[in-house]
């Protein structure tokens, strides 16, 4: 059975503690994909993602029009929006396939790669909860994904939550 953690965010910042927690354990190769309307949060747990991996650039925004933005941490950091996506032939321009290699990657919108998600991956849904709420379920596929999620439940912050 695929490990599960599912966290009740009251606010921006417990959503990137949650995606800092993330970016301090995984390892080079992992892929994120992130799933959730606009504006529900993505951007924000990437932000965390990015804080976890060491990136030391003050804003990570969402790459709508450039579809990638490239940073340097512990480990290349590539943060993908897919939202714009009008066909295959754009992840080709982008050498999608490429990603993550040895770094990690953040997939926003992965519903729109088709069958290019690779097999591992953390998904990460993040859905409104009230009026200031968010409900951010992780999920792991394959068992490096499985091992992440248990050792985040492990630190008693995320196991009560």
């Amino acid at each position: 059975m695929a490990a599960r953690l599912t966290v009740h965010s009251d606010s921006p910042e417990v959503t990137r503690e949650l995606g800092e927690a993330v970016g301090r354990l995984i390892g080079g190769g992992g892929c994120v994909c992130l799933y959730g309307e606009l504006g529900a949060g993505k951007t924000t747990f990437v932000q965390g993602l990015a804080r976890g991996l060491d990136v030391k650039e003050k804003y990570i925004t969402s790459p709508s029009f450039a579809l990638v933005n490239e940073y340097r941490g512990r480990l290349p950091f590539y943060h993908i929006d897919l939202y714009r996506l009008s066909g295959p032939e754009d992840l080709e321009a982008i050498g999608f396939s490429e990603y993550p290699g040895d770094g990690v990657a953040a997939v926003e919108w992965p519903e729109r790669a088709g069958g290019l998600i690779p097999e591992a991956r953390l998904e990460v849904r993040v859905e409104y909860e009230g009026d200031n709420g968010r409900r951010v379920e992780l999920s792991a596929v394959g068992k490096v994904f499985d091992d992440l999620l248990e050792e985040i439940c492990r630190q008693s912050r995320w196991s009560s939550r």
